[in-house]
């Protein structure tokens, strides 16, 4: 055939004959041409289409190659795969518009080794591939389960043409089956070329099978996808035509208004409620919406549990409610012993409001160790205040939603825990306890502490709008109280907006006080056990409070007294007493041995070791530094899981030591020649902060000079590299610790006399206060005679 070029034969005239072993290449760009299998081709570029219309004219066979990059508009030699498919030119066609098209049948695999230059298209030479014979039983499975997979395409796919289904069947070798998969397979160009390549049969099967196989994990999620899309449409259909039936089975029996009077309580609840009025215009429009709604819609269901939260809410104003100073103070003094200051500023605050009724009041933040009543002041300002309470738990909350509420187009969505807290409480004049502020986190669903900075505001929580209601809410009524047990994971902004009120841990004495007014009182009542029945003396208390608990505040210290008292409960009920009274000697029978030794038996009398004082998140603590010295280079090594902050203040202290070597009379050559060993017991508790620089000094000091610190003495504060001592923090902390250890001495830096009255008075006339502003003091004061 010729081809329908415009000007032939210039062509042919001005071109060398073309050599008799090589193939014209027909370079194209997303087709992959297996043998066998005859293909349309559509042709655009010149020296492509010179080629094939070459090809057509002298009747010779073309080379289908795969260029690298379809991008490329002129390729080379170097833009070709190396492997191609040797096709006869079945037909040329040209189009009205322009075009040029052939249909090739693929012959052969060819591989290309070398290409022919001086002619307007490409020609090469190269290695006739021939199809491998089909050998061997792995051969014939891999052939049976490709036919098998093929077969499987072919169901699932949509309208498949009948001549594809033939050709299949009538394909009965390995090697063509995989080629002819191939080619309608919806693969990559180099997925294809890939399989082009692949001469061996095994191989080339496993790759076309592999492929095939997630081809068909796509069709069989497709059609499930169809079939349950189908499924759902179906029964949404049935549904509507259920529904339909129902309605008009109830009209005939006269109960079509069944939900009439629900709607009617509803809109009657909504006019009692004495909503704001753009409250009541979103309540009534809402309620337009239920009565439209069938009852079966789910949709039903969640308008009405919105309605039915909109009108339990206290949206009416509060009204004046006298508060009394002297009950209220008589209530803090009945509920709880001692915190004079924490009371007084509780007194102050109701006197505020009662003052100022409409003031924006400020909200309150108890800080203090585990067990020390920042909850159940809380409590008490609601009874003194005559308002109701309620506490929203914050511990562990990681979700705005929490906060916030969710937005009601979730299924099963709820209003956040500050408006459910006041629907329950039923008062918009609540107190409301917001406990652990310090334990929440943020998460992937937002940050919850960001949430509260509008709640805790009182600027802006007069308009407080909760995803799920969708309307402002006046929370400026509310007062808020919140409790932490630390202040450092409380980020700054809503810190900001409480006033801190600090509760440091109880003394001894006021353990006792609390014991006998309360705790022994509400564990009689939690065990069935009456006054008259039990008696424990103040010595068996005291017992406990020393030898079996160590904690700032009481909840140990409670459960030791239930356990004395289910020991009596147990011999009451078995017949055998009738009352009993519990001494200092019977707590070992019923406790068992003593968890606590007194510190003042664990320090010894050799140089090295100074006793500090500490703060932690639950109370002050007393700690020891030992230091010792052995043969070396003049290394200092720290140990006790010691924090920045601590290794540092052991850096200093030891500069300062060597600043002051001569003034303390230790050889120079002593720090060249020795390691100096720094450990802090218990090796397992992590420690850090400054304050600890005055005990690392005189340890030092005591090593390098020989001199023991006097054992009834503790200290604290930072030091700085001019030997002064800086104030430090916890004082009264620290020092109710170091009386409760057996201390009778301590050294405070002198600025912190500021802090000398917060501490109790029993603890004062306890203890001797040796106030230190330098370190040359503390040497004065702490180190025996040599």
């Amino acid at each position: 055939m010729s081809p329908p070029d415009a000007n032939p034969g210039a062509a042919g005239q001005s071109m060398r004959p073309l050599p008799s072993d090589a193939l014209i290449v027909v370079p194209v760009r997303n087709t992959v041409l297996f043998p066998e299998i005859v293909f349309p081709i559509t042709l655009g570029r010149p020296a492509t289409i010179a080629a094939a219309q070459q090809a057509v004219r002298e009747q010779r066979q073309v080379l289908i190659v795969l260029q690298r990059d379809p991008q490329t508009n002129d390729p080379t030699p170097l833009d070709l795969h190396r492997t191609g498919t040797i096709a006869n030119i079945v037909r040329y066609m040209t189009t009205p518009e322009g075009g040029h098209h052939v249909i090739c049948q693929g012959v052969q695999r060819f591989r290309i080794s070398e290409f022919v230059e001086g002619y307007p298209f490409l020609l090469a030479r190269g290695l006739h591939i021939a199809e491998p014979a089909v050998d061997g039983s792995a051969i014939e499975a891999r052939f049976m389960v490709l036919q098998e997979q093929v077969r499987e395409v072919l169901d699932l796919l949509p309208r498949v043409p009948p001549e594809l289904r033939q050709t299949v069947e009538a394909t009965t070798s390995p090697g063509p089956l995989a080629d002819l998969a191939a080619t309608y397979l919806d693969a990559s160009p180099s997925e294809k070329q890939d399989i082009l390549e692949t001469i061996d049969l095994l191989p080339r099967l496993d790759k076309v099978s592999k492929l095939l196989a997630h081809r068909l994990e796509v069709l069989r999620l497709s059609a499930e996808i169809g079939q349950r899309t189908k499924a759902s449409l179906d029964t949404r259909q049935r549904e509507v035509l259920l529904r339909e039936q129902m309605a008009s089975i109830q009209k005939e029996l006269g109960d079509e208004g069944s939900n009439k009077q629900e709607l009617a309580d509803l809109e009657k609840a909504i006019a009692d409620a004495k909503m704001p009025t753009e409250v009541e215009a979103q309540a009534r429009r809402e309620l337009r919406r239920l009565q439209r709604t069938p009852e079966a819609a789910a949709e039903y269901a969640m308008i009405r549990s919105y309605l039915e939260t909109l009108v339990e809410l206290p949206w009416a104003p509060p009204g004046p409610k006298p508060i009394d100073i002297a009950e209220a103070r008589r209530i803090l003094d009945a509920d709880h012993f001692g915190l004079e200051k924490i009371k007084q500023r509780i007194i102050e605050f109701l006197a505020v409001r009662k003052l100022a009724p409409e003031g924006k009041a400020p909200i309150l933040c108890f800080v203090g160790p585990p067990g020390v009543g920042k909850t159940s002041l809380g409590q008490s300002i609601a009874r003194a205040m005559d308002r109701k309470f309620a506490r929203v738990s914050l511990g562990g909350v990681h979700d705005e939603a929490e906060i916030r509420g969710h937005r009601r187009t979730y299924i099963g969505a709820l209003p956040g825990n500050i408006i459910q807290a006041i629907r329950k409480a039923g008062a918009r004049d609540c107190v409301l306890m917001l406990d652990e502020i310090d334990k929440m986190a943020a998460g992937i669903h937002g940050d919850p502490s960001a949430a509260l900075l509008e709640v805790l505001d009182p600027e802006q929580n007069s308009t407080f709008r909760d995803n799920y209601l969708d309307v402002p809410f006046d929370l400026s009524r509310v007062v808020f109280i919140t409790t932490a047990n630390m202040l450092d994971t409380i980020p700054g902004p809503l810190r900001d907006r409480m006033e801190i009120i600090q509760l440091s841990g109880y003394t001894a004495g006021e353990k006792l006080e609390i014991a006998k007014r309360y705790l022994v009182r509400r564990q009689l009542e939690a065990n069935g056990l009456k006054a008259e029945q039990v008696e424990i003396d103040d010595a068996a208390l005291r017992r406990v409070i020393e030898g079996y608990t160590r904690e700032a505040g009481v909840r140990n210290l409670e459960r030791e007294i239930g356990r004395l008292l289910r020991s009596v409960a147990v011999e009451i009920a078995e017949g055998t007493v009738q009352k009993r009274h519990i001494a200092e000697a019977d707590l070992e029978k019923i406790l068992g041995a003593v968890r606590f030794e007194n510190e003042v038996a664990m320090r010894s009398t050799v140089p090295g070791v100074a006793t500090g004082l500490a703060w932690t998140p639950v109370g002050g603590d007393i700690l020891f530094i030992e230091a010792t010295r052995s043969p070396g280079g003049g290394r200092l090594l720290l140990t006790g899981q010691l924090g920045e902050v601590m290794r540092e203040s052991a850096q200093a202290a030891l500069s300062v030591v060597k600043g002051m070597a001569a003034t303390l009379k230790i050889e120079p050559a002593l720090f060249e020649k020795s390691d100096i060993h720094v450990h802090v017991p218990a090796g397992a508790t992590p420690k850090d902060g400054p304050s600890a620089g005055v005990a690392m000094f005189m340890a030092l000091t005591s090593l390098l000079t020989g001199r023991v610190i006097r054992s009834d003495t503790a200290m604290t504060g930072e030091i700085s590299l001019r030997g002064l001592v800086l104030p430090v923090g916890g004082i009264k902390e620290k020092v109710v610790a170091a009386a409760a250890a057996g201390i009778t001495r301590v050294m405070l830096p002198a600025r912190n006399r500021r802090d000398y009255d917060d501490i109790p008075d029993e603890v004062r006339n306890s203890l001797e206060f040796v106030w230190l502003e330098k370190v040359d003091d503390a040497v004065a004061q702490a180190l025996m005679p040599a």
